[in-house]
């Protein structure tokens, strides 16, 4: 990868410190070892430069892999501008970096207050942005809400977390999405492997970074069985836990029970958790009465989307002192004398204490966002209001270009076949 020297301090951004280039373009370039499929766009979009005279604005969690997006949307010729999608996820190194060494213009610092992660949306919006990158549909709602008029500059924009999909499919209910938008997040090279696998691992490796507690043997609590509930449910009981699982879905109840897993309402599991994971992109799924019944020093941590699963306020009311006990951690100590012990602020822990997904499932995400601008700039005008899935032949070709990275083949339909299956007339 190439990097050319960049005028940074000319640069408009808001990054914690320069400095930490260096270190953040060495993270860079080691996730990009593991992205080969990214990799292979960035070198034809630098070539065919697909996105050029485009304004593009990404609200992403600002990590290694992140950056490998945003260098893949500057070499399509993009005039892109990334600012943090989460307050606690941004890695002050890597924002540094893609600043300094690849002028990108970043607005991102960890543990920025609401007040400045919402100044740094608006600072989005104030692009004039033709297609936006989203997650958690935070840009996009506020376009809505507030800069209507910008609407008519809006080619497209792309979500990729199941919570920015509910947002939308509820803007469009509401007759506020007046434009297209790719549903990124129900690729089958996306969900099947970034919610699964990638939430899974990074989920236990956030708690792990921020408790160094051992997980064998401990009763951890899933809430919800989506793909992301599935993937840390699986994982965790790959580590020795065992594993109980609260749904309100009937369907996904008995699929985690069929895994192999108990299933309880939250009101039964709370006495029973040493660890509380959420995920389920929904409000308060823990609450008043379950922090009530919880053992001493039980954990509760989100690694579904917004800070609003855990009911942090309740909490709070119910506490008679709140101390920090280790980086991201923090006890609350109740009037029945027992102890809540709480996990980077109820913010996602995969991205507040540890590092987002691994880079190997990232690189499909991200090759999905990529081609999905692609695909908006390409189909100018041509797409109807509402979600548009991401077309079958764009995830195939990703996974195909991922096998051929891993070195592995696989069949293809003999001629026989394929005159089989797309006959009706031969039966048994």
């Amino acid at each position: 990868m190439t990097v050319t020297p960049i005028r940074a301090k000319e640069l408009k951004h808001e990054v914690k410190d320069l400095s930490l280039a260096p270190l953040g373009r060495q993270r860079i370039e080691w996730a990009g070892r593991e992205m080969p499929v990214l990799r292979q766009i960035q070198d034809r979009f630098a070539k065919e430069r697909p996105l050029e005279g485009i304004r593009l604005v990404a609200c992403c969690h600002v990590t290694t892999e992140t950056a490998h997006l945003a260098i893949a949307i500057k070499n399509a010729g993009a005039d892109s501008l990334l600012i943090a999608s989460n307050p606690l996820s941004t890695q002050d190194d890597v924002a540094a970096s893609l600043v300094a060494d690849y002028g990108i213009p970043v607005f991102a610092q960890k543990g920025e207050d609401n007040d400045t992660y919402h100044r740094h949306v608006q600072i989005a919006l104030d692009h004039r942005p033709n297609i936006i990158i989203d997650d958690g549909s935070d840009v996009v709602a506020t376009l809505i809400q507030e800069r209507q008029h910008q609407i008519a500059d809006l080619i497209g924009t792309t979500e990729e977390t199941t919570t920015g999909i509910v947002r939308l499919r509820a803007m469009f209910r509401d007759g506020v999405l007046t434009f297209p938008a790719v549903n990124v997040n129900d690729a089958d090279t996306k969900h099947f492997f970034d919610n699964r696998y990638g939430t899974g691992q990074s989920t236990l490796d956030g708690i792990i970074r921020a408790t160094n507690i051992l997980l064998a043997g401990k009763t951890i609590v899933v809430s919800g069985y989506g793909w992301c509930g599935k993937g840390t449910a699986q994982r965790a009981s790959g580590m020795g836990a065992n594993v109980i699982v609260t749904e309100i879905d009937s369907v996904k109840a008995i699929e985690a029970v069929m895994d192999g897993f108990r299933v309880l309402p939250m009101a039964q599991a709370a006495p029973l958790g040493d660890i509380f994971i959420t995920v389920t992109g929904n409000k308060h799924v823990i609450r008043a009465e379950h922090f009530e019944v919880m053992k001493d020093g039980a954990i509760v941590c989100n690694s579904g989307h917004f800070d609003i699963e855990i009911d942090l306020k309740s909490l709070g009311a119910q506490a008679t002192a709140v101390k920090d006990v280790r980086n991201f951690t923090q006890e609350y100590r109740l009037k029945n004398g027992k102890a809540v012990v709480v996990l980077g602020e109820g913010r996602l822990i995969n991205l507040a204490a540890a590092e987002g997904h691994p880079s190997a499932v990232m690189d499909m995400s991200f090759a999905n966002q990529a081609l999905a601008c692609e695909y908006l700039a390409t189909n100018k005008g041509k797409l109807a209001p509402g979600l548009h899935s991401i077309p079958a032949e764009l995830d195939k070709e990703i996974a195909r270009l991922k096998l051929q990275a891993m070195g592995i083949q696989i069949d293809t339909l003999t001629s026989e076949q394929i005159e089989y299956i797309n006959s009706w007339t031969t039966g048994t």
